[in-house]
């Protein structure tokens, strides 16, 4: 499968990479969470070279995750700003980070922390069942394809298991 294809995929982790999949994208994105909106800030803060950073930027803005805002008419000047869709963002990046936190930080710990601003305490996003509130975890979940695309995108084993449990 070619990079360009991916939008093209039945899988909403290929059509998302398509989008944030590679490094920039998602420097970019944390910086637009730390409040980062002007081409010039990304560029020295990012050490980025203009052209793939206006390619990121322009790829966002596309795909409507960043929406681009005047702030001087004259000589026109413009800001990227997040989207609702940007912000739906937050929490896949603050589930990166926090996997940095735990398996790539030094003995210094997290060099940032991230604190709730309703009760002030410092949070580690936990992904938790929409309906139980339980922590979600990759051993406790099984996956069901969508009616129209049975049998064509799991692999076969996931065919035999749910055959197996039944």
């Amino acid at each position: 499968m070619r990079w360009e294809e991916l939008e093209q995929q039945p899988c909403s982790l290929a059509r998302t990479l398509s989008v944030v999949g590679d490094r920039w994208t998602l420097l970019v994105l944390r910086e637009c969470f730390l409040g980062v909106r002007r081409f010039d800030e990304f560029e020295k803060r990012l050490g980025i070279t203009r052209h793939v950073l206006a390619e990121r930027l322009k790829k966002l803005v596309e795909a409507g995750v960043l929406s681009k805002q005047a702030y001087q008419q004259r000589p026109l000047r413009e800001e990227y700003r997040l989207t609702e869709k940007g912000h739906d963002l937050y929490p896949a990046v603050l589930a990166l980070v926090n996997w940095g936190d735990r398996h790539m930080s030094g003995a210094e710990g997290a060099p940032v922390r991230h604190v709730h601003k309703s009760c002030g305490h410092e949070v580690h996003g936990v992904l938790v069942c929409s309906d139980c509130g339980e922590p979600l975890l990759a051993r406790d979940m099984t996956l069901r394809e969508a009616p129209a695309l049975q049998g064509q995108l799991l692999p076969a084993h996931w065919h035999a298991q749910k055959t197996a449990d039944n």
